[in-house]
């Protein structure tokens, strides 16, 4: 069978690889621990599972408007004014089956051949492989940690062509857990409006963030550039809610539209149960949310600290999100019985072979001098993880 040039064109998720090829090696009994997922591991609260279950008694099951439910949208829209100050209508806001179809949807909707798509490397694995199915052109914008992961604003004004239709703004970010501050943002949104293009920020991560630190989005930075964004958000980190597959944009009308039209007639709409919990979600209790960071932070603390202390390692402090991003690369050339560490991969690989534990290379990321780890998963699994990740290193040659 011949297949259509897109599919040559992009690689399977490699976060999702991974994690099925931990389970697959758990399933032949082996004691694997696995860093490799990117989802919380508490259980959806008990208030939101509750919504979707009245939801089914009531008998809502059955097709909804593709956007979303009129009472979904108007939970975001007071989600957005109470959380990030900002101001939409109905007609502004689409609701998808998870952020990545929102994504998608935007990318279909906006990118064509001939567009260009500034991606800020390291950069989630999937932004990449969106912009390239529209048939665009991934233009990839390496930053470092010397700057903390992120963009100045001269670096990015020297990277838009005449060709760039958009920027893809992850924060904080998956891989890194990098933020951006508000004073930074509004210095990029200055460069934004003055090439007249758009940004794309993923948001995902909002309520996930340590140390005090106040989260701000790029279209909180005034309304020129809020008429040039579209925020991308969804109830699956913040409320442990992945397999309920709920995302959401924020944005000009037109889009919207355009993205609507998209879902019309690839998915129609989201499921409507989870539509249902997602209302719970965002108007409900919120002190799940903060449970769950708290957990996470002091997971942070841990990992990072442990993977400080490892000879060859070391590993940028997030400042939000549940990942972190160790640079390895002083290991590479080093062998153990003949097996050489040539790069993030082959670290990776390992890794699982040797020590039973499942990373994520750089590579996947845009940065081959790195592995990511998620630390969504229990302390005594970073713990395992962490010594077995130490005793592998030793070994090393």
């Amino acid at each position: 069978m011949k297949f259509a040039q897109r599919v040559e064109r992009i690689q399977p998720s490699p976060t999702l690889a991974i994690t099925a090829k931990a389970a697959a090696l758990r399933t032949e009994g082996r004691d694997i621990i696995s860093f490799g997922a990117g989802e919380p591991d508490f259980d959806t609260p008990s208030n939101i599972r509750e919504a979707a279950i009245s939801s089914i008694r009531d008998g809502f099951t059955h097709y909804t408007p593709v956007g979303g439910i009129p009472e979904l949208k108007d939970a975001i829209i007071e989600k957005l004014r109470r959380d990030n100050g900002l101001a939409y209508s109905r007609s502004e806001i689409v609701v998808s089956c998870g952020a990545k179809h929102v994504l998608y949807n935007l990318a279909q909707a906006l990118f064509e051949e001939g567009d260009e798509v500034v991606i800020l490397a390291p950069y989630w694995v999937s932004y990449p492989d969106i912009v390239l199915l529209a048939g665009a052109t991934p233009v990839i914008l390496e930053t470092g940690e010397a700057d903390g992961f992120k963009v100045t604003p001269e670096r990015l004004e020297e990277t838009i062509t005449a060709r760039t239709k958009a920027l893809v703004l992850n924060s904080p970010s998956n891989p890194t857990g990098s933020t951006y501050t508000f004073d930074e943002l509004k210095a990029l949104a200055e460069i934004i409006i003055k090439k007249d293009i758009l940004v794309i920020s993923d948001e995902i991560y909002e309520k996930i963030v340590y140390d005090g630190f106040s989260f701000s989005g790029i279209a909180m930075a005034g309304e020129e550039i809020r008429k040039r964004s579209v925020v991308v958000n969804g109830v699956s980190k913040a409320y442990a809610m992945t397999g309920w597959r709920i995302g959401y944009a924020a944005g000009p009308e037109d889009i919207i539209s355009a993205m609507a039209k998209i879902q019309s007639q690839n998915t129609s709409n989201p499921t409507s149960i989870s539509q249902k919990a997602a209302v719970e979600a965002l108007n409900g209790d919120q002190r799940a949310v903060g449970e769950m960071v708290e957990a996470f932070a002091q997971r942070r603390d841990y990992i990072v600290a442990a993977l400080n202390g490892i000879a060859g390692i070391s590993c940028f402090n997030p400042e939000g999100a549940f990942y972190v991003f160790p640079n390895v690369s002083a290991l590479y050339g080093k062998s153990y019985e003949g097996f050489v560490i040539t790069g993030s991969a082959s670290f990776a690989e390992y890794l699982l072979d040797v020590a039973n534990v499942a990373v994520v290379p750089g590579v996947a990321f845009g940065s081959d001098a790195h592995i990511r780890l998620s630390y969504a998963t229990s302390m005594e699994n970073i713990q395992k993880g962490m010594e077995r990740i130490r005793d592998a290193v030793k070994n090393l040659e």
